[in-house]
Protein backbone atom coordinates (compact mmCIF):
# COMPACT_ATOMS: atom_id res chain seq x y z
CA UNK A 1 0.00 0.00 0.00
CA UNK A 2 2.75 2.48 0.95
CA UNK A 3 5.82 3.14 -1.20
CA UNK A 4 9.08 4.90 -0.29
CA UNK A 5 9.00 8.63 -1.10
CA UNK A 6 11.87 11.03 -1.55
CA UNK A 7 11.25 14.31 0.27
CA UNK A 8 13.32 17.49 0.63
CA UNK A 9 14.20 18.81 4.08
CA UNK A 10 12.92 22.35 4.66
CA UNK A 11 15.88 23.17 6.93
CA UNK A 12 18.97 21.83 5.15
CA UNK A 13 17.58 21.19 1.65
CA UNK A 14 18.87 17.61 1.55
CA UNK A 15 16.71 14.87 0.10
CA UNK A 16 15.70 12.03 2.40
CA UNK A 17 13.60 8.89 2.08
CA UNK A 18 10.23 8.70 3.82
CA UNK A 19 10.01 4.91 3.89
CA UNK A 20 6.87 2.82 3.55
CA UNK A 21 7.34 1.63 7.15
CA UNK A 22 7.56 5.23 8.39
CA UNK A 23 4.44 6.14 6.41
CA UNK A 24 2.58 3.24 7.97
CA UNK A 25 3.74 4.31 11.44
CA UNK A 26 2.63 7.93 10.80
CA UNK A 27 -0.77 6.68 9.63
CA UNK A 28 -1.17 4.45 12.71
CA UNK A 29 -0.55 7.50 14.94
CA UNK A 30 -3.09 9.56 13.02
CA UNK A 31 -0.51 11.93 11.53
CA UNK A 32 -1.75 13.40 8.27
CA UNK A 33 1.29 15.46 7.24
CA UNK A 34 4.56 14.13 5.87
CA UNK A 35 7.72 15.06 7.76
CA UNK A 36 9.22 18.37 6.62
CA UNK A 37 12.68 17.71 8.05
CA UNK A 38 15.23 14.97 7.48
CA UNK A 39 16.00 12.68 10.45
CA UNK A 40 19.19 14.58 11.40
CA UNK A 41 17.44 17.99 11.34
CA UNK A 42 14.53 16.51 13.33
CA UNK A 43 16.98 15.23 15.94
CA UNK A 44 18.80 18.58 16.06
CA UNK A 45 15.52 20.46 16.48
CA UNK A 46 14.38 18.10 19.23
CA UNK A 47 17.72 18.57 21.02
CA UNK A 48 17.39 22.35 20.71
CA UNK A 49 13.83 22.36 22.08
CA UNK A 50 14.74 20.20 25.07
CA UNK A 51 17.38 22.76 26.08
CA UNK A 52 14.86 25.62 26.04
CA UNK A 53 13.23 24.65 29.31
CA UNK A 54 14.78 26.57 32.12
CA UNK A 55 14.21 26.27 35.79
CA UNK A 56 11.79 28.75 37.31
CA UNK A 57 13.43 31.38 39.48
CA UNK A 58 12.11 31.44 43.02
CA UNK A 59 12.26 34.38 45.44
CA UNK A 60 12.55 34.12 49.24
CA UNK A 61 9.88 35.86 51.31
CA UNK A 62 7.92 35.62 54.54
CA UNK A 63 4.27 34.54 54.54
CA UNK A 64 1.99 37.47 55.39
CA UNK A 65 -0.44 35.14 57.21
CA UNK A 66 1.65 32.76 59.35
CA UNK A 67 5.15 34.29 59.20
CA UNK A 68 6.93 31.20 57.87
CA UNK A 69 9.88 31.62 55.49
CA UNK A 70 8.90 30.48 51.99
CA UNK A 71 9.72 30.96 48.32
CA UNK A 72 7.45 32.22 45.54
CA UNK A 73 7.80 32.24 41.72
CA UNK A 74 7.55 36.04 41.49
CA UNK A 75 9.42 38.94 43.03
CA UNK A 76 7.35 40.35 45.89
CA UNK A 77 6.97 44.14 45.68
CA UNK A 78 5.64 44.72 49.19
CA UNK A 79 2.38 46.32 48.08
CA UNK A 80 0.35 43.10 48.37
CA UNK A 81 0.38 40.21 50.85
CA UNK A 82 2.35 37.09 49.94
CA UNK A 83 1.36 33.69 51.29
CA UNK A 84 3.09 30.32 51.75
CA UNK A 85 1.58 27.36 49.91
CA UNK A 86 -0.56 26.24 52.87
CA UNK A 87 -2.00 29.70 53.59
CA UNK A 88 -2.59 30.35 49.89
CA UNK A 89 -4.51 27.09 49.54
CA UNK A 90 -6.55 27.88 52.68
CA UNK A 91 -7.45 31.36 51.36
CA UNK A 92 -8.33 29.91 47.95
CA UNK A 93 -10.64 27.51 49.71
Amino acid sequence: MYQDKTLTCKDCGQEFVFSANEQEFYASKGFENEPGRCPSCRAARKQQRSGMHRERQMYPTTCSECGVETTVPFQPTGDRPVYCRDCFQAKRG
